[in-house]
């Protein structure tokens, strides 16, 4: 069984364009968790005057957008903002990461973000431009080619 070479650094996404897929991820996440999130808690709320503490509302938004990462990591390595910017997720030997390694990585963007976004910044700094929570969880971004094209790998 071959492996697949690391990617050079032409296949490699460019820091804007991850950046642009984030943004839209955000957007289609708002509708992930309206869904599952607020239809459930506002008819809990509703209908039986529950209102759960803090910290289940956290941790259901926490396995919630866990189930919906590592759902679309598994299956093809790429979300849905991930296919529309051509971006997928692999290890640095470009092979498709083990379960327990996207979990390390869903897990470790969590402080990446929320910490004022210091793991995306530290991609300015990164050899590879890559964002600590994939360099910590031994995961990369590379840029998925269209079958059959040969427009430039890396635009805008």
């Amino acid at each position: 069984m071959s492996v697949a070479a690391a990617p050079t650094a032409a296949q490699l996404p460019s820091l804007r364009r991850r950046v642009a897929s984030m943004l839209y991820e955000s957007l289609l996440l708002l509708g992930v968790l309206s869904v599952s999130f607020m239809l459930p808690h506002l008819a809990l709320g509703m209908g039986f005057d529950i209102v759960l503490p803090g910290w289940v509302l956290l941790g259901h938004v926490f396995i919630v957008l866990g189930a919906y990462f590592l759902w679309y990591w598994i299956h093809g390595g790429q979300t849905l903002a991930m296919q529309t910017w051509n971006i997928r997720l692999t290890t640095p030997s470009g092979a498709q990461p083990s379960p327990a390694r996207l979990a390390l990585r869903y897990v470790l963007a969590w402080p990446s973000l929320l910490y004022f976004g210091t793991g995306v910044l530290w991609a300015f700094f990164d050899r590879d431009r890559q964002f600590l929570h994939d360099r910590l969880a031994g995961t990369r971004l590379v840029f998925k080619r269209q079958q059959g094209s040969s427009a430039s790998i890396n635009p805008p």
